[in-house]
């Protein structure tokens, strides 16, 4: 294949995330995506358990997106690779990891309630990755539908720039299509043959008057990134179809603005012309340009360029155990051509990797395929020791992409064997579920000895332990949920541990002054400050046994967080000191100054929202005040109360059962982790 060819190939494939807050209708959309590109031959249904990409027995029994799903269909004999990701903020991981390797997403939003508080923080993932957006104003069916009002709220809520391309015929139950504003034409959807049929118009008087305004808005937006169009459009000229869509895609591309779509998947209508914008405006491999990472080598940047010729790079965004393929590993191709068969080095681990199989993905189904291009995903059969974030590359030429930061679990329970017998089988199998989810992590209580979960809130543990019973046939007993609290420091502290002694019959020395001061939430453990003629080796090993300090609190033991530590003197024995001492004089020095340096202990904030009808204010609000919530904003949207608030995760357990007592079962609420805080004086969590 000639050089021109395979970079048009390339410049076909886009590779798009779907993401939303739950129940805004991805994987609806996802589900009409795949019927009208001829992938599926039929439309699987969420709330039937028909879903194609909601493939899980927990996805169908409740309804919801519990994993991404990766699926390819093509659309105008271009390439669509798209991975379907779960809306519930327990599973945010699954998104966060998906946007990692896309190039371009599709963010859906609910034409009632508009921008919703998982929708904004998947929204905001993307925009950390650079991803250009569309948007889809979704369920322009339902009773309270306002189009405009949502993409407001975009402005508001995300400080986006969205631009209609198309708008609404009608809302609610008169919903009967959308104006293309590019075109200028009323588009409609048959109603007999589940709204394959698309048929286009010219606009008529009441309709055009309608668009005239979305219009002009989308000729400026057009114009707006495009030097010749702006020239073009300040002389009265009118662009034509191909310039607007050339200027629209400048623009999305370089994430000024986003494309707004009307659509109501449920029914049908305005499906197809969001394929056409995935392709319009959206970003194939080739525009996203080359990938940059370091040579573990040299330690110098490199970059890597989509080209089929050139070394393989590959980075791995996921892996998922599989009853039939043992573990498969999901990865995306940055450069050069994967094959069966290929030897690579897996640049985190050094170790090298044997490519057994490669497959095409739909959901649950698979497809051997032979090989796999730059922009391309899939999955490989046999790369033993791969786990999220690690870079597979071209042995002669290393490469390392980067890691993924994930959240700390917020939630922890114990879990045990039903049985004697079952105590193997559980440990292989927490192990399993650890290294495909980051943010599930198994460890041992070091006063009980009881082995503890932990997730990332109540649903998240839940589908844990229904999936140890069903997928790996384990019998286990689970505790009552518990909090992951954390610890961190007030203020300044500084103090030095001299370790002098005899062990073992030999003599030990070391001598570790250490400072600690509190960091700002969320930056972690910072270690600073040498001291001139200490060997380079003590040096290292006095910064890990202050990391390893950061493990155990000082006030109830919990994991420490947000702490600066600054070495201000050591001494040292050249015959007496080694390095496992300074380790361990570091460790206690670092906890004796954290003890000066007014230890606290932390909780899980949560942002709450509660959507209810107004009659039931008054018990909400009374509610959350019992529960230490702070409320900060009521507001009314599509004639129901909304309450947003912040509320210490340890007055939530049970919260699902007494919202909806309290309201009749007419309340709605949506959960997701904030911050940490100091616990209160006053709090009943307190026990230290």
């Amino acid at each position: 294949m000639e050089p021109h060819q395979q970079k048009a190939g390339i410049a076909l494939i886009r590779n798009v995330g779907i993401t939303a807050h739950i129940d805004a209708g991805k994987t609806t959309l996802t589900e009409r995506i795949l019927y009208y590109s001829g992938k599926t031959h039929k439309i699987g249904e969420v709330h039937e358990g028909t879903a194609e990409m909601d493939w899980m027995e927990q996805e169908k029994e409740r309804g919801i997106t519990i994993t991404s799903a990766a699926t390819t269909c093509y659309w105008r004999e271009r390439k669509i690779n798209i991975i379907d990701t779960p809306g519930h903020v327990d599973f945010t991981v699954e998104v966060e990891r998906s946007l990692r390797v896309l190039d371009g997403a599709v963010g859906v939003f609910c034409a009632v309630a508009g921008v919703q508080p998982q929708s904004e923080t998947v929204w905001r993932q993307a925009a950390h990755y650079g991803i250009p957006r569309l948007a889809v104003i979704n369920k322009m069916d339902r009773v309270g539908a306002d189009f405009d009002r949502a993409v407001e709220s975009l402005v508001v809520k995300l400080g986006a720039n969205p631009v209609p391309v198309t708008i609404p015929v009608g809302a609610e139950d008169v919903f009967t299509g959308v104006v293309d504003l590019v075109t200028m034409e009323h588009v409609t959807f048959s109603d007999d043959d589940l709204g394959l049929m698309v048929t286009r118009k010219p606009l008529d008087g009441e309709l055009a008057g309608y668009a005239a305004p979305y219009r002009e808005r989308l000729v400026e937006a057009a114009a707006e990134y495009d030097d010749a169009l702006m020239h073009k459009y300040l002389d009265g000229e009118g662009l034509t179809a191909d310039e607007i869509r050339a200027g629209l895609r400048v623009g999305t591309l370089a994430g000024k603005i986003q494309p707004v779509l009307a659509v109501s998947a449920l029914k049908n209508k305005g499906v197809q012309p969001v394929l056409d914008a995935v392709l319009e405006y959206l970003p194939s491999p080739l525009d996203r340009g080359a990938v940059k990472g370091i040579n573990p080598k040299t330690e110098r940047e490199e970059e890597r360029k989509p080209d089929p010729k050139a070394p393989v790079t590959a980075y791995v965004f996921k892996t998922a155990s599989d009853t039939f393929f043992g573990k498969l590993t999901f990865f995306r191709t940055y450069s050069g051509t994967l094959k069966v068969k290929d030897s690579l080095l897996n640049s985190h681990t050094g170790r090298g990797v044997r490519v057994g199989r490669l497959l095409e993905m739909h959901a649950n189904r698979k497809t051997d395929i032979a090989e796999l291009g730059p922009g391309e995903i899939g999955a490989a059969v046999g790369l033993k020791g791969c786990r999220t974030g690690d870079t597979l590359c071209d042995r002669d030429h290393p490469i390392a992409l980067g890691t993924i930061e994930f959240p700390e679990p917020v939630m922890r329970v114990a879990i045990e064997p039903g049985s004697t017998a079952d105590e193997k089988k559980l440990a292989d199998a927490l192990d399993s579920l650890a290294e495909d989810d980051p943010t599930f992590t198994v460890a041992e209580d070091p006063e009980t000895g009881q082995r503890i979960i932990s997730g990332m809130g109540e649903l998240h543990l839940e589908i844990i332990v229904d999936r140890l019973q069903r997928e790996f046939g384990v019998r286990c007993r689970v505790g009552e949920p518990q909090i992951a609290y954390r610890e961190s420091v007030s203020g300044p502290g500084e103090e030095e541990f001299i370790l002098d002694r005899q062990l073992a019959g030999k003599a030990q020395y070391g001598k570790v002054r250490v400072a600690v001061e509190p960091a700002s939430s969320g930056e972690g453990f910072s270690f600073t400050g040498r001291v001139e003629g200490l060997p380079k080796p003590y040096h290292e090993a006095i910064e890990e046994g202050c990391r390893q300090g950061m493990q155990v609190g000082v006030l109830a033991g919990y994991p420490m967080v947000d702490v600066r530590c600054r070495l201000v003197d050591a001494g040292f024995n050249e015959e007496l000191s080694s390095s496992e001492v300074f380790q361990a004089t570091a460790f206690r020095a670092f906890h004796l100054a954290c003890g000066k340096a007014g230890p606290i202990v932390l909780e899980p904030v949560m942002s709450l929202e509660v959507t209810c009808p107004e009659e039931f204010l008054g018990n909400v609000l009374k509610d959350l005040a019992t529960r230490r919530g702070h409320i900060t904003e009521t507001r009314v949207l599509a004639g129901l109360q909304v309450v947003d608030a912040r509320v210490p995760l340890s007055a939530m357990f049970g919260y699902s059962t007494a919202v909806r007592s309290l309201t009749q079962g007419r309340a709605d609420y949506h959960m997701q982790f904030e911050r940490y805080t100091p616990v209160p004086e006053d709090s009943p969590a307190r026990w230290w």
